[in-house]
C-alpha cells in the first residue's frame, strides 16, 4: 500500500504532467477549499496533508542526496507537529512558529516547481503551466504574510466593516494578494501600515516582472520548437 501510494505522489515529480496535477490541487484548494471551506476542520487538515505528501514525495524524488534530503523533511515534519499542537493548544508562540512553518512550505514548494520547470528536457505546456503554479504559490505566500500582519498589527490593513464585523476569513486576504500581485487593486481593501505598504510593492513588482520575465520565456520557447509534444519529444 505504501508503495503504491509513494508511486502515485512520485507522478507530480517525476513526469511534465505532474505539474499540471499541481496546478489542479492548487485551484481546488485556492477557489473552492479557501472561499467557501475554510471553517471546516476536517477539510482545512486534508489539504495540510495533501501538502505534507506533495513536499514528502517531492523531497524523495528531487533530494540530491541522503543528507539534502533530511535537511528539506524538516520542514514537512514541522508542519505536522505545529498543526496537531494548534488543534490541542492556544498558544501565540504556536502562531508564530506556524506563521514561519507555512512559509517555509511554500517556499520549498515554489523552489522545486521552479527547478522542475526549468530541469533538462524539451519545454512542454506542462512546464508552462507549472511556472503559472510558481506564481500562484507566490500570491499565497503574500496572503499568508497579510494576513499574519493584519492579526499581530490592528488597523495595518483597512477592511471593508462587512468582514470585520463577523471576523475576517482567510479568503479576504488571498483575494487581496491575487488581485495585489495581478495588480488589479479594486481599492475596498487598503494597506495603512508601512510594513503592509511594502509589502505590496514588493508582491505588486513581482507580479508585473514574473510573467514579462519567466512565463514569457517559457512561451517563447514553445512557439520556437512547434515540434515539441506534451511528452518533450519531437
Amino acid at each position: 500500500m505504501a508503495k503504491l501510494l509513494s508511486k502515485k505522489l512520485d507522478h507530480f515529480w517525476n513526469e511534465d504532467s505532474g505539474l499540471t496535477s499541481i496546478f489542479i490541487l492548487l485551484c481546488i484548494s485556492d477557489f473552492l477549499v479557501v472561499p467557501f471551506f475554510n471553517q471546516r476542520l476536517t477539510i482545512l487538515i486534508l489539504v495540510r496533508i495533501t501538502w505534507f505528501l506533495l513536499l514528502v514525495a517531492g523531497i524523495t524524488t528531487m533530494a540530491r542526496n541522503r543528507a539534502q534530503m533530511r535537511r528539506f523533511s524538516v520542514i514537512p515534519i514541522l508542519l505536522v507537529i505545529v498543526s496537531a499542537l494548534q488543534i490541542i493548544l492556544n498558544s501565540k508562540f504556536l502562531t508564530y512558529i506556524d506563521f514561519v512553518v507555512e512559509l517555509s512550505v511554500f517556499a520549498l514548494l515554489i523552489g522545486m516547481v521552479i527547478i522542475k520547470v526549468f530541469e533538462g528536457g524539451s519545454v512542454t505546456i506542462h512546464r508552462v503551466v507549472g511556472s503559472i503554479v510558481a506564481y500562484m504559490l507566490i500570491g499565497n505566500v503574500w496572503a499568508i504574510m497579510f494576513q499574519f500582519l493584519y492579526a499581530e498589527i490592528p488597523g495595518s490593513i483597512q477592511i471593508p466593516a462587512v468582514y470585520t464585523e463577523s471576523g475576517v476569513p482567510n479568503s479576504v486576504f488571498l483575494y487581496f494578494s491575487f488581485t495585489t500581485l495581478t495588480t488589479t487593486g479594486y481599492g475596498e481593501i487598503l494597506p495603512v501600515h508601512a510594513i503592509a505598504r511594502t509589502l505590496v510593492i514588493v508582491e505588486q513588482l513581482i507580479g508585473v516582472l514574473y510573467p514579462v520575465v519567466l512565463i514569457g520565456r517559457l512561451v517563447s520557447l514553445v512557439v520556437g520548437n512547434p515540434g515539441t509534444t506534451e511528452n518533450g519529444k519531437k
